[in-house]
């Protein structure tokens, strides 16, 4: 009987030639490409070439070597199929029982950074590999498919039950091992087509949805106990990004409502990267169910946490809790016995973690990459399709804004407007924030989220703020329809608002506003949120 034969052709050789040491021990023929070849041989394994198969020499530098029949008939002919096997015998071409392919880094390269050039590019989309891929999942019966380094142990493992017969491979197992290739294949196809047609077309927003990700990460259960959920990390594992690339310190594994929280403590705190400068080192976003309750910008990190918790202490019972900068042990203490569900922050020092620690549950992540926000496409699944926009920071052009009141609003004022518009901008609409300047700092002292009624918002933002409300900046996403908002602003003594204008009763608001001597700016920019 013919020893079985194994085809292994893979750019990212890590513990391949283990692999391939122990497919050898147990009696299977080697047969590679190119630099898989090279490195097998270095090890002393004793290895056929492709070309050594095909009686065809490998072409095109490269592009060409295993898109041959000799290949692809050893790999598809279905065993049980008489007609298939006295094809491969008049032909003499053997079967090939196990297909070790990887594919090219066609992501990695992508991200480099500068660009590398369309033609570097498209030299990393790999052809040979995906068909070999396919062909061997395809024919999974007969053919077991690996993909991935961390298939290798239990591949080995499987077939040394069975002394090195490809039979020890169950049809359950081939099954998984075929479905995963697929995916990899798909995954694949759909980053390179992503990639050119940002390239090509360079679209303000995709043409199609295509997303791909690794493996779900299981999650005890949904919003609510009865749902199932995963978290899904993204596609590129050589570079994760976001939570998914966020270190956990202690406490239980995250929910699906601590990474909506998670994510919206994030987008709002690489706002506030943006927004800071040298007088505001240190920022505070305090979540709960994805709005956030408190915000701070403060010359010290304490003070932020203080001020961010005073913006609504009774909502930031159970909160997610992001900052900016380094969680220091003087922050740690002041947060104290605070319930929290979670803190992301860049890092934290020792003494800090400790602390932090001492209650039972609490989860800190670090997420060292905090960079700054910036315009994204999102994406959100109703029924019957997809929508999705790019969303990002808030983009206001405050050269271009509109002061349309008699009372104006001077430099210093429109650093708390941008502060105030980066936070609003992740409040679920309709909502209004109420914004005060600090001792040290700048932070929220008032939120109305996700109101019907705008004046509504207005009360509920009022009502949190109570006597700190006095002498505030009231910023609204979306413009007022009517003067009663403006008229309960004025009875908790906002002295200035930030709106973006363009309602049919604009006058009448900025009359009310004249006639209380609140300034008005216009933005021309809406900052909804659904």
């Amino acid at each position: 009987m013919d020893s079985p034969r194994a085809l292994i052709s893979v750019w990212e050789k890590e513990g391949i030639v283990d692999f391939a040491t122990k497919l050898s021990e147990m009696g299977w023929t080697i047969l590679s490409t190119g630099g898989t070849s090279k490195k097998l041989r270095e090890y002393g394994l004793e290895v056929n070439d492709i070309s050594e198969i095909t009686q065809h020499p490998e072409i095109l530098d490269g592009r060409v070597k295993t898109l041959h029949p000799a290949v692809h008939g050893g790999i598809l002919a279905r065993r049980s199929h008489d007609k298939d096997m006295k094809t491969l015998v008049d032909l003499k071409y053997g079967t090939i029982d196990l297909v070790c392919v990887n594919l090219y880094p066609f992501e990695n390269v992508a991200a480099q950074k500068p660009p590398v050039s369309d033609i570097e590019l498209i030299e990393m989309i790999d052809i040979g590999g995906p068909t070999m891929i396919r062909s061997a999942a395809k024919n999974h019966k007969d053919v077991i498919i690996t993909t991935k380094k961390e298939q290798y142990y239990s591949i080995i493992n499987e077939l040394s039950k069975s002394n090195g017969q490809s039979s020890g491979i169950n049809i359950q197992m081939r099954k998984q091992l075929a479905l995963e290739a697929f995916q990899s294949t798909a995954a694949y196809d759909t980053v390179v087509s992503n990639e050119l047609e940002s390239r090509f077309n360079n679209p303000e927003i995709p043409s199609k949805i295509q997303i791909t990700s690794e493996v779900g990460i299981q999650l005890r259960y949904g919003e609510n106990p009865h749902q199932p959920a995963s978290f899904y990390p993204n596609s590129d594992t050589s570079k994760p990004s976001g939570l998914a690339a966020a270190l956990q310190h202690g406490g239980k594994a995250l929910s699906f409502n601590n990474y909506l929280d998670l994510d919206g403590a994030l987008r709002i705190t690489r706002g506030l990267l943006i927004d800071m400068d040298n007088t505001y080192h240190h920022g505070c976003v305090i979540i709960k169910h994805t709005n956030p309750c408190g915000v701070a910008l403060d010359e010290s990190q304490p003070s932020a946490w203080e001020n961010a918790l005073a913006s609504d202490p009774e909502s930031a019972f159970g909160c997610v809790i992001a900052f900016t900068s380094t969680v220091t042990k003087e922050t740690a203490e002041k947060i104290g016995n605070h319930f929290f569900e979670c803190i992301i922050a860049p890092g934290y020092e020792k003494e800090a973690l400790d602390i932090l620690s001492s209650k039972k549950n609490r989860r800190m992540l670090t997420l060292e990459d905090l960079s700054d926000r910036k315009d994204e496409l999102r994406i959100r699944q109703i029924d019957g399709g997809w929508v999705g926009q790019i969303q990002g920071p808030p983009n206001i052009n405050w050269s271009a804004i509109q002061c349309v009141t008699k009372r104006t609003i001077d430099s210093s004022e429109i650093i708390l407007a941008k502060f105030g518009c980066t936070v609003l901008s992740e409040v679920k609409s309709n909502s209004v924030a109420l914004i005060s300047k600090t001792d040290t700092g700048l932070a929220t002292v008032g939120i109305g989220p996700g109101q019907t009624s705008r004046v509504e918002a207005v009360h509920i933002a009022a009502r949190r703020a109570g006597e700190r409300a006095a002498g505030s900046m009231m910023i609204s996403d979306a413009f007022f329809p009517f003067r009663d908002g403006i008229e309960a602003a004025h009875r908790i003594g906002v002295k200035s608002i930030i709106q973006p204008g363009g309602s049919i009763r604009d006058q009448e608001v900025i009359d009310a506003a004249n006639e209380y001597h609140m300034s008005m700016l216009f933005t021309n920019k809406r900052l909804f949120l659904h």
